[in-house]
């Protein structure tokens, strides 16, 4: 066979195989919905875990397929360009073209990822065909108030199968709760129009019906409702108006949504408008389109890196033991690579290796991170200039990460490189903050780490240094190298003691992760004492052993313990 043919059929191949992921893709978003409305909670958690796996499985699986039917071309660059090439005609009028032509890449990058092959992470041009907002994804109210029977209207929005319990009185306390919003954002101006994404977004036991308020001055209020299903049917929990929370209910450190409307692309494009300040990549990331906007998110960096005519340089804050971290100025971004082997200040003995923590990475990326752990974006075998990145950094890692890093033409190649969410370490944040400021964060972290640990997630490594500031206060986890199962973790204490008693404690000589909860306080390391003893009068039960053995108990019965989502002042009132 011809290597031209070879190309046809490959090309086939892939494509065929993409329309079966996006079918099942489709239809497990699809079953949340139903899972909702049934209240099967366990189904829409099953739903988001097969989700999330089903890209790399489908794309693993085509590429080991391919790699033994032609193992005398499959790894030829020139094979590839007529296979793209093939493949650029049958998918170009498709409205997918674009997440159609991130998954051939995906495929190619799978094939050649052993041989240090840099391949393509752009997008190209994206060919989707409908006008921004287009029917099929947007309900307009005409309305310049929001009165009960708008609010009931747009109830109606995601057609639900399920009964409201009182829908009225839902209506009607949403009505009292937007209007009074309202009445401090209008500053005198008039409401032009309310417009409601079709279709619902679910994640967890929730949905939500997300849409925006426009006023006169075409200034955007988002308007998200919060909604959950009883016995009794179908409430309202909590109303979101605020840019901040909109941006915290849709962060990529949460589950992803299930969203009942095919149309991504005017989606991302409308939630953009509710959060002008989060990245494009990382919303389509949310709604479930985690490599596309992993190539979107390059396409960003790569951008803001073109534009600022700006470098790569070491990351602000301290140096890492296991990762050495870099960012770009204006960048959203942060970077890291592992280092061949850690600093001398590493504290947990035996290391176990590149690929024991590139592990770790991957597992936050495939759980739900509860709002309080960054997303990991992962790539293998990308190549980014050497002109964007500092002489001193390059050095570093061509010498401190040789086993992950090489220098190639005028290029820096990456066997793997991760990325994150751009935050400040808890640290350098506190060195500037008011101390209203300050005492907001200390509550925040509390709650990250409660978050974490209703996750199954436990940082041995409590030192501030592992945390980051968003730019709206909320705390999030980032460094994963000592992380742990948490109901794996040994909790123990020396609170039973005798004082004076010298003999070393029996845990001293146990094995694995052994957790003193009266210990966390110092285990942050931060400097401030009103600070220390501000975070032990506000999450004073973190130091105590049975509040974490109740949450290794629930954990253990398959329980998911609460975290929070949203503030508390976002839920209705119902009393």
């Amino acid at each position: 066979m011809k290597p031209s043919d070879i190309a046809v059929v490959i090309g086939n191949q892939i494509l065929d195989e993409f329309d079966r992921f996006y079918r099942g893709f489709t239809e497990i978003t699809q079953s949340a919905k139903a899972a909702f409305e049934q209240r099967d909670y366990s189904g829409v958690l099953t739903a988001s875990r097969n989700r999330l796996s089903m890209y790399s499985i489908s794309m693993d699986q085509l590429s080991t397929r391919i790699t033994d039917e032609f193992p005398a071309v499959s790894r030829e660059e020139s094979l590839w360009e007529g296979v793209e090439s093939h493949y650029g005609v049958l998918t170009e009028k498709r409205y997918e073209a674009d997440l159609a032509l991130a998954y051939m890449h995906s495929v190619r990058r799978a094939i050649f990822r052993s041989e240090w092959k840099p391949v393509t992470y752009s997008l190209g041009e994206t060919k989707y065909l409908s006008d921004k907002f287009i029917a099929n994804v947007v309900e307009v109210f005409q309305t310049t108030e929001m009165t009960t029977q708008t609010v009931l209207d747009i109830f109606s929005v995601p057609e639900f199968s399920a009964p409201f319990a009182n829908a009225v009185f839902d209506a009607t306390m949403v009505s009292i709760r937007v209007n009074r919003a309202l009445e401090k954002h209008k500053l005198g101006q008039a409401v032009e129009k309310i417009e409601v994404l079709k279709g619902g977004f679910f994640r967890n036991r929730g949905a939500y019906i997300v849409g925006r308020i426009e006023l006169s001055s075409q200034t955007v209020i988002p308007l998200v409702i919060a909604l959950l299903n009883s016995e009794e049917g179908i409430y309202v929990d909590a109303v979101i108006n605020s840019i901040p929370d909109t941006h915290n209910l849709f962060s990529s450190t949460l589950a992803n949504f299930h969203v009942s409307n095919g149309h991504y692309h005017e989606i991302c494009e409308f939630l953009s408008s509710l959060m002008p300040q989060r990245p494009l990549g990382l919303i389509y990331s949310t709604i479930g389109f985690n490599h596309f906007g992993k190539v979107a998110v390059m396409d960003e960096l790569t951008a803001e890196l073109s534009v600022n005519n700006a470098v790569f340089d070491t990351a602000i804050g301290f140096q890492g033991t296991v990762a050495i971290g870099f960012q770009s100025l204006n960048s959203s971004y942060s970077l890291k690579v592992i280092r061949n082997r850690p600093t001398e200040q590493y504290k947990w003995g035996k290391f176990d290796g590149i690929e024991s923590v590139l592990s770790k990475y991957s597992r936050v990326h495939q759980i739900n991170r509860t709002g309080s752990m960054l997303d990991n974006i992962i790539y293998y075998n990308v190549k980014l200039h050497r002109d964007w990145f500092s002489p001193l950094l390059v050095q570093e890692l061509l010498k401190d990460a040789s086993e992950s890093v090489v220098s190639y033409d005028d290029s820096i190649l990456f066997k793997h490189l991760i990325v994150q969410r751009r935050v400040t370490p808890l640290p350098v944040y506190l060195t500037t903050a008011s101390q209203a400021e300050k005492e907001k964060v200390m509550v925040n972290l509390g709650h990250c780490i409660k978050n974490n640990t209703a996750a199954n997630i436990f940082n041995k490594d409590l030192d501030a240094r592992n945390y980051g500031v968003s730019q709206y206060q909320k705390i999030y986890l980032f460094d994963y190298d000592a992380l742990e199962l948490f109901t794996d973790v040994k909790i123990r204490t020396n609170q039973e003691r005798i004082e004076g008693e010298e003999d070393v404690p029996e845990w001293f000589f146990e094995d694995g992760a052994v957790f003193l909860p009266e210990e966390i306080e110092s285990g942050l390391r931060i400097q401030d004492r009103s600070l220390r003893r501000f975070f032990r009068e506000v999450h004073g039960d973190l130091m105590q052993v049975a509040y974490w053995k109740q949450i290794q108990d629930q954990l253990r019965q398959d329980k998911v313990p609460p975290v929070r989502v949203y503030p508390e002042e976002n839920k209705l009132k119902r009393e």
